[in-house]
């Protein structure tokens, strides 16, 4: 598809956008309370250590969560050619930078870093390649098209608390990723007992550390979009903290039972 062409759509899907952005922010809403009635019920994401049969054939693992999250690095990346108002505006340039940020390095550099790992379904595969295509869409266009902070902006010290909290969230993150990966030698199989950074106070500290990401970025944007996006995430991955935690406990005798699942000293 042209440039040319892309703008033309970009703008007459402009026109009523706001309204599309709020339905599909609702529509998190609503699908995140059902996701997580389904996860505290008892059932696991088919995904990871609980991939199972049922649910479409298998797709490479490294390859599946390139293709799954890089949407949401191209659709915004697709938004810096289009003459988006938001782009000259430096907040909204500063907020669109860490989503973007992000997802280059989940779609990007996480991907390749991988080792070994179960493939995965096809079924959660495409759903998350769904979620991907739509939330870039949301988040970028209404940052880049729809957000206003004002003149004064650096005066308002959501974006600042915000700003840090996505940072020390990425950094949990990515940290944690990497304590994972190194646990096994090569050749090695099976799970073992993560220690070192955040694992120290909860079992699942790469998704706490995600979890905080989008809590910060929705506090930092102060928007609609952002929030949902950031209870659907709760949803969504703060029951597998959980289901990982029991997993654990089960699993290793010596498990430290300080531990929480998802949030230090609470959950």
């Amino acid at each position: 598809m042209e440039i040319s062409t892309l703008t033309t759509l970009v703008n007459l899907v402009y026109q009523n956008d706001i309204y599309i952005l709020h339905l599909v922010s609702y529509t998190y809403i609503v699908t995140s309370v059902l996701v997580l009635f389904l996860l505290i019920s008892g059932i696991t994401a088919p995904y990871g250590r609980y991939t199972r049969d049922g649910w479409g054939i298998f797709v490479n693992g490294k390859l599946a969560w390139f293709v799954q999250e890089i949407p949401s690095f191209a659709v915004p990346v697709i938004f810096i050619f289009q003459d988006a108002p938001g782009l000259r505006k430096a907040p909204n340039v500063l907020l669109f930078s860490l989503f973007v940020i992000h997802y280059f390095q989940r779609a990007c550099i996480f991907p390749f870093l991988i080792r070994g790992g179960k493939p995965t379904p096809f079924v959660p595969f495409f759903l998350a390649l769904v979620f991907c295509f739509v939330n870039g869409y949301l988040q970028s266009a209404f940052l880049l098209f729809h957000a206003d902070y004002g003149n004064n902006w650096w005066t308002r010290t959501h974006i600042w608390i915000g700003v840090v909290i996505f940072f020390a969230g990425m950094f949990i993150n990515i940290q944690s990723d990497h304590i994972l990966r190194n646990l096994r030698q090569p050749g090695e199989t099976g799970y073992k007992i993560p220690k070192g950074g955040m694992f120290n106070y909860v079992s699942g500290a790469n998704l706490f550390g995600e979890i905080l990401e989008w809590f910060g970025f929705a506090v930092a944007t102060w928007s609609f979009p952002a929030l949902a996006f950031s209870f659907f995430t709760c949803c969504n991955i703060g029951p597998r903290a959980w289901q990982h935690h029991k997993y654990y406990l089960s699993k290793f005798d010596d498990y430290p039972k300080s531990r929480k699942a998802v949030i230090p000293f609470l959950l």
